[in-house]
């Protein structure tokens, strides 16, 4: 019994630490538009979300040539994003689980 409790314990603290450590990472991405478009709106969301998130743009764009840098963290604890970008044109491109923990800049190409 003695045996079961400690490794109880031990894996408690471990997730506890696991959890600590992923919090600590920087999530901050400088998202750079390398196409031709102004990008009207920007979404990252986990990658196990069912539904994207809200703009991160918001009343922002993000013209042709140009970067920002933009704070992914959601308070979730997460690293893996899926990224979303739609263009003035109306095209949109989308790109999958990026590890915003250690990716410090993610461009979008044509």
């Amino acid at each position: 019994m003695k045996r079961l409790l400690a490794g109880a314990v031990a894996l408690a603290v471990a997730a506890t630490a696991a959890t600590a450590w992923a919090q600590s990472y920087d999530r901050r991405v400088q998202i750079v538009n390398a196409t031709s478009e102004t990008m009207m709106y920007f979404y990252a969301s986990t990658v196990d979300a069912p539904t994207w998130e809200e703009d991160i743009l918001g009343d922002s764009v993000l013209p042709a040539g140009n970067a920002v840098v933009m704070n992914i963290d959601d308070g979730s604890g997460y690293c893996r994003y899926d990224f979303r970008a739609v263009f003035a044109d109306g095209t949109e491109a989308i790109q999958a689980g990026v590890n915003v923990c250690e990716v410090a800049t993610f461009t979008f190409h044509e």
